[in-house]
C-alpha cells in the first residue's frame, strides 16, 4: 500500500463528495490502486472549478480520509471512484510549500524551483513520512502545537506546557510519533478537530441565534453538532456539521428544528417554547459560512429532516 494526495476542487468538474466518494479517470487508477486501504490526504489547488480563467484556490492540504474500494462508474467508460471512510478536515490548511519546505518531494525540482510536471497530476502517491508531516501539521491545534487561527487568539492552556509560545514549523519536527496517525480513528481526536474546523468556519457563532459568546478564559461557547450523526453513518465534515449554542443544539439533536436545502429554519408543530423561538434570528435562516464549500450539504440536511426532524 502507498498513501497518496488526492487533488479536489470546490467546484469540481467531476462527481466528487470527498467526504464519501473520489471520482477520477483511468489515468490515475494505478496510483489509487496503490492506496486502495491507506490514507490519503487531499488538496485544493489553485483552481477552485473547471473555469480556467478562475483562481483563488487555497493551494493547500485540507484534509484526510482512507479509501476503503475503488468502483468503475456505471454511466462513463474509463472513469472510476474512490470510497473513503474516516474523513476528517484538518484544523487549519496545510500549504503544499513552506519558505524552501515541499510536503511532497516529488514536487521539488534539484534547483529548488516548483516541478510543475508532477504538480499537475491530480493524484500523486507520498511516502509514509510525507503524510505524517502533513498530518502533523494540519492538525497542529489539536495536537496542541499552534493556536487555532480566529480574530482573537485563544488563551494559554496549561495543557500547552512544553510546547512554547509560538507555533512549530511543520520541517523543523525532526521526527513524528506515528501515535499520531493511530489517534485519527481515535473518536476523541476526531471530536476535537470536528469542534476546531466548525468553530472556525463559523467564526464561533451560533448559526441559529447568530450569537458569539465567549467565556471570561476567551473560549468560545459554541458547540459544534454533526447534522447526520456519527452513529448512522455521518461524517466528520465541515459539510454535515453546524456550529450552534447549547440550547440550539439540544433541539437540533432532538429534532425540534431543522432546515431545508436552501438554509431556512424549520420549527417542530409542537414541543418549543416561545422563550426559545425568541432566540432564532429573525430572517429565520442559517447563518452560513462565506465558503461554498464549508456550508451545509444537502444530503446531510435531507437526512436530518427525514430521519431526526419531528415537524
Amino acid at each position: 500500500m502507498s498513501k497518496a494526495v488526492l487533488t479536489t476542487k470546490v467546484d469540481p468538474t467531476y462527481d466528487d463528495l470527498p467526504e464519501q466518494r473520489y471520482h477520477f479517470p483511468r489515468t490515475y487508477l494505478r496510483q489509487v490502486e496503490a492506496a486502495r486501504g491507506d490514507w490519503i490526504v487531499y488538496y485544493e489547488p489553485r483552481r477552485p472549478s473547471g473555469d480556467l480563467m478562475k483562481t483563488g484556490g487555497r493551494q493547500a492540504y485540507f484534509a484526510t480520509a482512507r479509501i476503503t474500494d475503488i468502483l468503475e462508474d456505471p454511466s462513463k467508460p474509463d472513469h472510476f471512484y474512490a470510497l473513503v471512510d474516516d474523513f476528517l478536515p484538518f484544523d487549519h490548511t496545510v500549504p503544499f510549500k513552506e519558505a524552501n519546505h515541499y510536503y511532497e518531494r516529488g514536487l521539488r525540482k534539484d534547483d529548488g524551483s516548483t516541478n510543475k510536471g508532477a504538480f499537475g497530476r491530480a493524484v500523486r502517491n507520498i511516502s509514509d513520512a510525507e503524510y505524517d508531516l502533513i498530518l502533523a501539521a494540519g492538525f497542529a491545534h489539536v495536537l496542541g502545537r499552534r493556536d487555532r487561527e480566529r480574530p482573537a487568539p485563544d488563551p494559554v492552556e496549561e495543557a500547552r506546557i512544553g510546547f512554547g509560545a509560538n507555533p512549530q514549523m511543520p520541517y523543523e519536527i525532526e521526527s513524528i510519533d506515528r501515535r499520531i496517525v493511530s489517534q485519527v480513528l481515535q473518536r476523541p481526536f476526531r471530536d476535537r478537530a470536528f469542534s476546531a474546523a466548525i468553530k472556525s468556519a463559523y467564526h464561533d457563532t451560533c448559526a441559529v441565534t447568530g450569537l458569539k459568546l465567549i467565556n471570561g478564559g476567551g473560549r468560545s461557547e459554541v458547540q459544534a453538532a454533526h447534522i447526520r450523526p456519527v452513529a448512522h453513518g455521518g461524517p466528520d465534515s465541515v459539510r454535515n456539521g453546524l456550529a450552534l449554542s447549547g440550547t440550539v443544539h439540544w433541539m437540533f439533536d432532538r429534532g425540534l428544528i431543522s432546515v431545508d436545502d436552501h438554509y431556512s429554519l424549520l420549527i417542530a408543530g409542537s414541543g418549543v417554547p416561545d422563550t426559545i423561538t425568541r432566540l432564532i434570528n429573525p430572517e429565520r435562516r442559517l447563518l452560513v459560512p462565506a465558503r461554498a464549500d464549508e456550508r451545509p450539504h444537502s444530503q446531510f440536511l435531507q437526512y436530518h429532516r427525514e430521519k431526526v426532524f419531528k415537524g
